[in-house]
């Protein structure tokens, strides 16, 4: 996502490395879901994703349409699926990086 925001207008932070008093959400949370602020208003999971899509004009539309609460709760149905499956992907990724 870094490379495609040639704008800069996403400031990614790392969890492990931000003032905990700088957010007002628990780090074990933070680690837990995706996260980002649009407008003033923080965002997890699902929508914080179609946030950063709207903030990245190549996939603006994709940030649009899912903005509205059926998309977006259709999208969060994936990433929570996606959530369970983290872990084991995260295996195999390191096991094919190793190979």
């Amino acid at each position: 996502m870094r490379r495609l925001d040639r704008r800069g207008a996403i400031r990614f932070v790392d969890v492990g490395q931000a003032e905990p008093a700088a957010c007002p959400l628990d780090r074990g949370e933070l680690l837990a879901r995706f996260h980002a602020s649009e407008n003033g208003r923080l965002l997890s999971g699902a929508a914080a994703f179609a946030a950063m899509w709207r903030a990245i004009p190549l996939l603006r539309p994709l940030g649009l349409a899912f903005r509205g609460p059926l998309a977006t709760a259709w999208l969060e149905r994936f990433y929570r699926a996606f959530l369970r499956a983290r872990p084991m992907l995260q295996k195999l990724a390191l096991r094919l990086e190793r190979s």
